[in-house]
């Protein structure tokens, strides 16, 4: 790739307003076919949008995009171009000037970024007058590129497709978040520390050791750092250490030869080469037999496999993602798990969060497996009563995600036209003996007025609906099914103060 300021070995002339043959114009360049990039480059294509008040110099980025195979388009203004960006097609690249009549165009830069401080797209400035002041604002403001009038040929093509390739990177980074987030259901802020993760660990090559509880999903953040990997259309494969019998997982893993053993009767590829190409996730990778950790090692360390009975080595290329609910640590204190093995696994690891942990996004779990079960029943979806949700979000959930949807759906197909509390399995639905024992009328003082016995039984309540929440009061508010300002007056007439009994 040429430099800034040369193409193919010859000095490069500076883009002109003029449009003439002269040092000033690229026309020449292009007669003499001086290219900064290789033609039909599939990298360099996309929609720019010119931002500045000369008509010539709009004109001349034009052409000199246009020449490339870039789809262009021009703003004589910073509010036209704010106005643009608000429309579809999406801009992919933007040049502009600093200095426009009206908004100038830093101002332009600080108006459409995101509140996250982010912009839409990069975004190129270039001025004929710029102070050092104005190179550093727009620096700080999140400026791709920065260049003077009268602008490098070669410097403009060299930007302008880097620019619109890390656009190109930065969208395929979002579609693949969306689809990491259609698998992981939540709000939370564990699960969003949990998405970040995934989203900074996915790209990369790097091994990940999944760590979490029995049903707390790991399969499922190792389908997402799959999906958010480049090797995301290719094979997926999933292997039980624990399901299958130690004498059975080599064969399983690396495959075996005709005639290996007693029953081989074919040869069969292993585990490692329907994965070429894509990603393996040992499940349950505590549960390994001590001979098959050793010729995983082996695999991590070479990239070759044999198959039983084997004499050739296999080269793959395949990522190996590993999960586990088991202290992997402890196992290798106790020489139940190689120790260079788990270094080779947890070059990241990653805590997949307990259901208890984020109950916050119990409800939308919950909405989002009523809508699943229905479609894969053939069903409308039910309304689910706020004491049934109440109910659901103040049980701990040994089982975690996957106890949640098991319910779930036995409720869906046991309930009525709506799920109601008496719906929710008695397991999850008993309360703890304190609690029922603030609650049962039976347990109150006989010698209780009617209004004496309604305001203590409200007060349990609710004091157990805030300790549930956090004392979040919108949130307790939500599952008692009453307005928020109505539980606050409810709550001063009850005397309940955070820390009360």
């Amino acid at each position: 790739m040429p430099g800034p300021g040369a193409a193919c070995g010859a000095p490069a002339a500076p883009v002109s307003p003029s449009g003439g043959r002269g040092p000033g114009s690229f026309r020449a360049d292009r007669a003499r076919k001086l290219r900064a990039v290789p033609p039909d480059d599939p990298e360099f294509a996309g929609r720019v949008l010119v931002v500045d008040d000369e008509r010539n110099i709009r004109r001349a980025l034009r052409m000199l995009l246009e020449g490339e195979g870039v789809e262009v388009e021009e703003a004589a203004t910073a509010e036209a171009a704010l106005a643009r960006l608000r429309e579809a097609p999406p801009i992919e690249t933007i040049v502009m000037d600093v200095r426009l009549p009206g908004m100038d165009g830093i101002s332009a830069m600080q108006k459409m970024a995101a509140p996250d401080g982010g912009l839409p797209c990069p975004v190129i400035m270039i001025s004929g007058h710029a102070s050092l002041e104005e190179a550093v604002r727009a620096t700080h403001l999140g400026s791709f590129d920065f260049f003077e009038k009268p602008l490098d040929r070669a410097r403009v093509l060299v930007s302008v497709r880097n620019a619109l390739r890390q656009y190109a990177a930065e969208r395929e980074i979002r579609r693949l978040r969306a689809r990491v987030r259609r698998s992981l259901v939540g709000e939370s802020a564990a699960l969003r520390g949990l998405l970040d993760q995934i989203g900074k660990v996915g790209p990369t090559q790097a091994r990940v050791l999944i760590v979490g509880e029995s049903g707390s999903g790991k399969e499922l953040v190792a389908r997402a750092i799959h999906e958010s990997s480049q090797r995301c259309e290719q094979p997926f494969v999933k292997v039980n250490c624990a399901a299958i019998a130690p004498n059975l997982i080599e064969s399983e893993l690396f495959g075996h030869e005709k005639g290996a053993f007693t029953g081989a009767v074919a040869q069969k590829k292993g585990l490692f080469e329907v994965a070429d190409g894509g990603t393996l996730l040992l499940d349950e990778v505590g549960d390994m037999a001590p001979d098959a950790q050793a010729k995983v090692l082996r695999v991590l360390q070479s990239g070759e496999i044999l198959r039983v009975g084997g004499r050739r080595p296999i080269r793959v290329d395949v990522r190996v993602l590993a999960a586990t609910h088991r202290d992997l640590k402890a196992l290798v204190r106790e020489g139940a798990f190689r120790e260079d093995l788990y270094f080779r696994l947890a070059v990241v690891p990653v805590e997949v969060p307990p259901l208890r942990s984020r109950r916050e996004d119990i409800p939308v779990l919950v909405r989002h497996f009523i809508d699943q079960v229905a479609f894969d029943n053939g069903m409308a979806p039910k309304p689910i009563a706020p004491e049934a949700l109440a109910l659901l979000e103040r049980y701990d959930w040994p089982g975690n995600v996957r106890e949640l949807r098991n319910v779930v759906e036995r409720m869906v197909i046991l309930s009525g036209d709506a799920i109601e509390a008496d719906d929710v399995p008695p397991e999850v639905r008993g309360a703890p003996a304190v609690e029922a024992a603030a609650l049962d009328p039976a347990a109150l003082d006989p010698t209780l007025s009617l209004r004496e016995a309604r305001e203590r039984m409200e007060r349990a309540l609710i004091l157990d609906r805030l300790a549930r929440f956090d004392w979040n009061v919108s949130r307790t508010a939500e599952s008692l099914g009453v307005e928020r300002s109505h539980l606050h007056k409810k709550m001063r007439s009850l005397g309940i103060q955070r820390g009360a009994g």
